[in-house]
C-alpha cells in the first residue's frame, strides 16, 4: 500500500486529485494537510509517507520556502511539485533545490498518475516541452537556498516582511508577537544568513525571489498554485 501526503491548501483541489490517485492506485492510503506547518506536523506524523504532493503557495511557505523547507526536514521523502505555474525558471529551481518531479495542475489524471510511477521508480519527472531546458541553478542560488533552509518558519515569516519594508513594531502586530520577539528573529535571521543589516537581508530575499508566505502577513496572496 502507497502513502500520499497532498499539501495544498484548497480543499477542493485535494478532494479533486485524491480521488483522481484513488482510481489510479489501488490501497491507496491518502494524507493531506493545507499549510506548511501541517504539513511538517504531518510528515512527523506519518513516517511512511512515500510522496509528498506539494503546492508552492500554501500559507506559511511562498514560492521556494516550503520546498527548501521540506527537503530541509525530511530529506528522504520523494517531492513532487503540483503547480499551476508551468515557468522554465521555476521548474528549474524545483528541480534543483531537490524535488523529483514537477507537475502541472493541468495535467490529466493519466499524466498526473504516470509522473508519479516515474517518480516511485526512482526517476525525475518534468513536462516533456521542458526536459531538455531545464537550466542548471548556479552555486550562489544553492548557497542562498541553504541558508534559508535554516530559518525557521516563523523567521520566514519576519524575513518576509522585512523584505516587504515592515518596521520591526508592524511585524509585531501582524505576526500577533512582541516586539522584542521580533528583535530576537531579526538577530537570528541575521546571523543564518550571514548578513549584518536589513538592506542585505533584503537583497538576499530578492535573489531568491522569495513570495508571500501566505497567512500572517501583511496581504493575501492571489492564489494562482
Amino acid at each position: 500500500m502507497a502513502k500520499f501526503l497532498i499539501a495544498d491548501d484548497h480543499p477542493l483541489f485535494r478532494e479533486a486529485l485524491g480521488s483522481a490517485l484513488q482510481l489510479k492506485f489501488p490501497a491507496l492510503s491518502l494524507v493531506q494537510s493545507d499549510s506548511l506547518d501541517s504539513t511538517l506536523k504531518a510528515l512527523s506524523e506519518h513516517d511512511d509517507v512515500d510522496l509528498v504532493l506539494l503546492d508552492l503557495h500554501m500559507p506559511g511557505s511562498g514560492d521556494l520556502y516550503g520546498l527548501i523547507r521540506v527537503r530541509q526536514d525530511f530529506p528522504t521523502v520523494p517531492v513532487a511539485v503540483i503547480s499551476g505555474s508551468e515557468s522554465l525558471e521555476v521548474v528549474s529551481k524545483v528541480m534543483g533545490f531537490g524535488a523529483l518531479g514537477f507537475i502541472p495542475k493541468s495535467s490529466s489524471s493519466e499524466q498526473i498518475a504516470a509522473a508519479i510511477n516515474s517518480i516511485l521508480e526512482g526517476d525525475n519527472w518534468v513536462p516533456e516541452a521542458l526536459r531538455d531546458k531545464i537550466q542548471k541553478i548556479s552555486d550562489e542560488d544553492r548557497d542562498l537556498a541553504q541558508k534559508v533552509a535554516d530559518l525557521t518558519p516563523q523567521q520566514y515569516k519576519v524575513l518576509y516582511l522585512i523584505h516587504n519594508g515592515l518596521l520591526n513594531k508592524q511585524i509585531a502586530y501582524e505576526l500577533g508577537i512582541t516586539e522584542a520577539t521580533v528583535k530576537a528573529h531579526v538577530t537570528a535571521i541575521f546571523r543564518k544568513l550571514d548578513v549584518y543589516s536589513r538592506i542585505q537581508a533584503v537583497l538576499l530575499a530578492e535573489k531568491l525571489q522569495l513570495e508571500p508566505p501566505g497567512k500572517g502577513t501583511q496581504e493575501e496572496v492571489s492564489k494562482n498554485g
